[in-house]
Order: C-alpha cells, then sequence, then structure tokens
C-alpha cells in the first residue's frame, strides 16, 4: 500500500478536509477485497475508524444491493495467520531435523556394530 502519510495533518485541517466519492469506493473495494484493512486506510489518511465503517456501509456491496446484511471486515488479521503458518512450519522442520540426527545417529551405530563384529547388519537385517 501506498504510504501517503508523509505529513501530520492538524485536527483542524483533518476537519476540513473532504475525500471524493470515488475515492471512498475505490477504499471500500480494496477493503472489501482484501487488499487492505479498515485500520490501514485509517492510518494512513488519518481518517476515523466511524469515517471508514460509514463508508463501507454507504458504498459497499451490502448497500448496493439494498440489503440489511451485515459485513464483517475483518475476522482475523493475515499477519496473525502468516505467523501461524510460520510456527507450523517451524515446528515441522524442527522434527524433520531431529528425525534425520537420529536417522544418522542410527546409520554410524550400525557401522560401528559391522565393524566390531565383523558381519554385515543391513543385508541380514533387510531380509
Amino acid at each position: 500500500m501506498k504510504t501517503a502519510n508523509k505529513l501530520k495533518l492538524t485536527p483542524e485541517e483533518r476537519r476540513h478536509r473532504r475525500f471524493s466519492e470515488a475515492f471512498k469506493r475505490k477504499k471500500v473495494k480494496e477493503i472489501e477485497s482484501g487488499k487492505t484493512r479498515p485500520a490501514d486506510v485509517q492510518k494512513e489518511y488519518q481518517v476515523s475508524a466511524t469515517s471508514v465503517y460509514r463508508w463501507i456501509n454507504k458504498y459497499g456491496q451490502a448497500a448496493q444491493k439494498g440489503s440489511k446484511v451485515r459485513l464483517v471486515v475483518e475476522e482475523e488479521s493475515d499477519t496473525k495467520k502468516l505467523r501461524q503458518k510460520s510456527e507450523e512450519l517451524n515446528r515441522a522442520y524442527r522434527t524433520i531435523g531431529e528425525k534425520q540426527v537420529e536417522i544418522d545417529y542410527l546409520k554410524r551405530l550400525i557401522e560401528m556394530a559391522e565393524e566390531h563384529y565383523g558381519i554385515e547388519i543391513k543385508k541380514n537385517s533387510s531380509t
């Protein structure tokens, strides 16, 4: 998302600012498609949560259909989902690593036993 939040506006400047209908529709479409979150729009454009949700109610898909459907905009953040998946992947890698160490240890143990006893354990155990 572009960062237009380079200069901070005073409360007085924010009160006298107006957003075009096209801009509001564009931001609502981004929110409904999942490209951005209402919180991101609030931070980037220094808009209140009330204003953003008012835009959603006025220009959103539910408003266009004329229905009284309640729109859930944020169920679970993408960041939280990504963090959970990353943790699951790290656990899987750790488990694979532990199993590989165990396999290497057992192979080395078999080699040492073959050297010590002078027999081929691998061939005898595979039948």
